[in-house]
């Protein structure tokens, strides 16, 4: 396709020779073009620039908390960073002198595993650094020089003297042994971080959240045939992998169907009609002439005619009731469903659970698969109940859109840097443009100067959302494997269009041009001049000559680190926003929260910078010093930034370590590759023994990362293998009362279940308008879903009348000075987006529980005592379900499981035994709601008689 191209292009006029003359140079400038004091200029602009930035956060972060200590504003003692004062370097002590048992306790094991992988990169580079340009850069100096003298030539640019351009023979057996010395430095300090982590990951579970936390002694069972789809199938099925001691509380989950779609739906209308509100009431003296219009949703039944504009408040504000009502309906039908092929089963101790993950691990009983259950907040729901064919089918159309995207995305890449980077390359193809070009200079000089840069970054920006859309469609079962796979697929990405094709785009198109124009003029036959293509010359040559470009490319992202910590972004954006857009107050609440960090695209540009450093290292050992430089700094910056602004948006606990483990793997292993093209190139006589001696690098490269799985990776993701270790260290003590409240039918249970449904928030000022404005009521209960959710729930209490229960109106009026964040992060709309869900607001919540604070919109944060242990509360008179919830078939739950024991309380109880079969289910069939007093069996309170604290859970 390319030879034809250039064929279709030369025998065209001059302006295909225009365009092949630009496209051959796309990036790099000539050798020529390339001077010490440009490259110096360019260095000292890029710092120049980002110390001035640098200097603008330290003048402005005292006078801004907002924006610059969210964290610190708002959560609560236990993850409170140190305080800041107000002097200009007063973040220097807090960030520096925060030590790393810190951290984990403060940020969470993800953060303070970003962390040490930050300044791992730091001093792999600092000691690559000194070798490299020890000996190598010495080596190619002096030697270039000695060749140049023998040749009779001036010696060249002194920029390019560094690399080994001008390098043959025997020289590069040091260049063999550079290889050795580089790969074995990484991977010691591989290793060393790799046991760090191990020890990291093991505190960790051993603390007592880890412990206490309900998803660590649960199992998530996927796949289940459909004869076991029921709570005793799961215990079966457990059972057939290893027994133990406990019987499971199990829970099968039930089909939602279009709940989660009317959800979606509610939500979209939600903030729809609160845009509409905050445009059209931004001026509350003086409204707009003409209520606002807006289009009906395609999704609405009730509009035949979807064209037809209709008045937007009276539409939204209809539509939004229409679909609380459709919930309301829905859930109340939800036990009367088909059990779905996926559940839980929960352990009393963590030990039970990891003994039957780690059996389980390599098996499939009944064909279903057994895994660790993650946190509830990072269960991806709509892809449990995908059978494995429909995953694997999905995974395979995945993986070939994001190789199309990646392999096709160079055309455009190569086009945006050739034409929009460099007018004057359209111009010579467009003689319009050309004379547009020439009258106003200045204003096309800025659009070079921006669109460019503009278009790739807006890319930059949508690639990660694009990957994890296309990885949830792909069937993803957590957030957490589906930001692994974005590292994955960003890092494939990057490596493949901005490092390979990047610098070897102008001499693959070369030599397509030459190949087809000797060809044509020459008669030299293009198989004949391809065979004596001396290809590895090429490839160093050209990776030679872009070298400076990575070298002032790796000087700018110093740039971009200090535009990321003095949030410059966020704070145009908020300044821009208030005074020409019409935010709304939700949106006002959630800026002043802390942002979740995204860690899928920061893992993917270190890991990137890496791999372009140890690639450029053999050929151009300065990008090693630069990217030190880098790593130094942003080491630092992104410390304070996780520190006082960023949050963990869903707690992995260190399960990304090994995906970054891999991809350092895989960098390392190019920079061999680089070697073995050098020494191809210009080894001469003793290249093949070369290039015999590097294969051992991938060897041990291979073995290296088999060594590190089976030394740490089964310990770092089970808390036990079923054996009891000696000198273990004793388990944290347990939290009775949470074990106590534990139910995984709940706390498992779909979110669609349960979660509160959103109200439209209106700014306070404009309260008095709406009366006019819609033509409902204002005080009716209208947004309530209490009573229709998966437990039962308070009713929200009104803050101007004590003790009264509050009208949930159709609107949720904010005055201006509540706008923020800590007066609604409690409530899970706001918290589950910024860290909420960890714990680290100070929630009343259990550990991997959606909750919030009574008093609150969501789930109430003593749900499980109002509905199940409401025996205990002295003023609850009794519980009443939600309509429907008892109305279960009998082939979908059967029974709720519980450990037993015989009459003198030892011994192990099977899943299959009488005591907890079929016929007891009948027991409850007419029971009245739930009183005061604990119910006993034969005198003998039911929870000793069944060694737990409760049992039909």
């Amino acid at each position: 396709m390319a030879f034809a191209m250039a064929e279709e292009l030369l025998a065209r006029d001059e302006t295909g020779n225009r365009f092949l003359e630009a496209m051959s140079n796309p990036f790099a400038s000539s050798p020529e073009d390339v001077t010490p004091e440009s490259i110096l200029i360019a260095v000292l602009t890029a710092l120049g620039v980002t110390g001035a930035i640098f200097l603008i956060f330290v003048l402005v972060r005292p006078f801004n908390a907002i924006v610059y200590a969210p964290r610190l504003r708002h959560t609560d003692e236990k993850h409170r960073p140190p305080p800041l004062g107000k002097g200009l370097f007063a973040w220097f002590n807090p960030v520096f002198r925060y030590n790393e048992d810190e951290y984990v306790e403060g940020l969470g094991l993800d953060a303070t595993i970003f962390l040490r992988f930050a300044r791992m990169c730091r001093n792999i580079f600092l000691v690559l650094a000194v070798a490299g340009c020890g000996i190598i850069l010495p080596i190619n100096i002096v030697k270039s020089k000695s060749n140049y003298a023998q040749q009779g030539f001036k010696p060249g640019n002194a920029f390019f003297l560094m690399t080994p351009q001008n390098l043959f023979g025997e020289i590069f057996w040091l260049f063999v042994g550079a290889g050795y010395l580089f790969t074995f430095i990484i991977c010691f300090f591989l290793w060393w971080n790799y046991r760090a982590v191990y020890r990291l990951r093991r505190k960790y579970m051993e603390s007592a959240e880890y412990q206490n936390s309900l998803h660590a002694r649960t199992l998530m069972v996927t796949d289940i045939p459909r004869n076991l789809r029921s709570d005793h199938g799961i215990v079966e099925i457990t059972d057939t992998v290893r027994t133990t001691n406990e019987v499971p509380r199990a829970s099968i989950g039930r089909n939602v169907k279009h709940i989660p779609d009317l959800i979606e739906q509610h939500e979209e209308a939600v903030i729809e009609l609160e845009e509409v509100l905050a445009k059209y009431l931004k001026h509350p003296d003086r409204l707009p002439p003409e209520r606002p219009l807006c289009k009906p949703s395609k999704k609405d039944p009730e509009y035949t005619s979807k064209e037809e504009k209709v008045d937007a408040i009276d539409y939204l504000t209809a539509r939004i009731r229409r679909l609380e009502g459709q919930i309301k309906e829905a859930r109340e039908t939800v036990d009367k469903r088909d059990a779905m092929p996926y559940g839980f089963a929960s352990y009393e101790s963590i030990e039970s659970a990891h003994t039957i993950a780690y059996a389980a691990r390599s098996k499939h009983p009944q064909g279903t698969t057994i895994r660790l259950a993650p946190k509830p907040n990072d269960i991806i729901w709509k892809n449990l109940p995908l059978t494995p064919k429909t995953r694997r089918w999905r995974r395979l159309v995945n993986n070939l859109w994001i190789t199309l995207l990646t392999i096709l995305y160079f055309v455009p890449n190569a086009l945006i840097a050739v034409f929009l980077s460099k007018l004057d390359n359209l111009a010579n193809l467009w003689p319009a443009f050309s004379t547009e070009m020439h009258k106003n200079p200045t204003f096309w000089a800025v659009v070079q100067g921006i669109l460019a840069p503009a278009l790739t970054s807006a890319f930059y920006y949508f690639l990660p959302i694009i990957f994890r859309r296309l990885s949830m469609k792909a069937g993803d079962l957590t957030k957490t494997s589906r930001e692994r796979h974005v590292i994955h697929q960003l890092y494939s990405f990057f490596v493949f269009n901005n490092l390979f094709v990047f610098s070897l785009f102008a001499a693959a198109f070369r030599f397509v041009t030459v190949a087809v124009r000797l060809s044509r003029e020459e008669n030299v036959s293009v198989m004949g001049f391809i065979k004596g293509y001396n290809y590895f010359e090429v490839i160093m040559m050209a990776l030679s000559e872009i070298s400076p470009f990575w070298i002032t490319w790796l000087v700018q992202r110093n740039l971009g680190a200090a535009i990321d910590l003095a949030q410059v972004v966020n704070l145009a954006w908020g300044s821009f926003s208030r005074k020409f857009l019409n935010p709304t107050p939700r949106e006002l609440i959630k800026r002043t929260a802390p942002p979740p960090f995204d860690y899928a695209s920061y893992y993917n540009y270190f890991l990137f910078y890496a791999t372009v450093a140890l690639c450029f290292a053999p050929l151009q050992p300065v990008t090693l010093a630069v990217t030190a430089f880098y790593f130094a700094i942003d080491a630092s910056m992104k410390k304070y930034l996780l520190l006082y602004v960023f949050c963990t948006k869903v707690e992995s606990g260190g399960l990304y370590w090994r995906v970054v483990f891999n991809r350092f793997l895989v960098g390392t292993f190019l920079s061999n590759v680089i070697i073995a093209l050098m020494c191809g190139a210009r080894g001469f006589g003793s290249k093949l023994n070369m290039l015999i001696a590097l294969c051992p690098l991938a060897l041990f490269l291979i073995g290296f990362k088999i060594y590190c799985k089976r030394a740490f990776d089964t310990s770092l993701r089970y808390y036990t293998k079923g054996e009891i270790s000696k000198g273990a260290e004793a388990p944290a003590p347990i939290d009775k009362e949470n074990r106590r409240r534990d139910c995984v039918g709940v706390r498992f249970g779909n979110p669609a279940l349960y979660q509160k449904l959103a109200v439209p928030m209106v700014d306070k000022k404009s309260q008095h308008l709406l009366a006019e404005l819609y033509k409902g009521r204002l005080d009716g209960d209208i947004g309530t879903t209490a009573g229709f959710s998966d437990t039962y729930t308070m009713k929200r209490m009104s803050k101007e009348t004590p003790g009264k229960e509050e009208k949930a109106g159709p609107f949720e009026f904010v005055a201006e000075s509540d706008m923020d964040f800590a007066n609604f992060k409690n409530r899970p709309e706001f918290s589950d987006e910024h860290g909420g869900a960890g714990e680290a607001y100070g929630h009343v919540s259990r550990p991997g529980t959606p909750a919030s604070a009574a008093g609150y919109r969501g789930r109430s944060s003593s749900r499980d005592s109002e509905r199940t242990y409401a025996d205990d509360r002295s003023d609850a008179g009794g519980v009443t379900y939600p309509a429907g919830y008892h109305n279960t078939p009998s082939h979908l739950r059967e029974y709720s499981p519980g450990p037993g024991s015989d009459d003198a309380g030892f011994g192990r109880v099977r899943s299959n035994d009488s005591a907890y079969g079929r016929d007891q289910s009948a027991l409850l069939g007419g029971a009245a709601p739930m009183g005061r007093m604990t119910p006993t069996l034969g005198g003998t309170p039911f929870e000793e008689r069944n060694g737990r604290e409760g049992y039909f859970r």
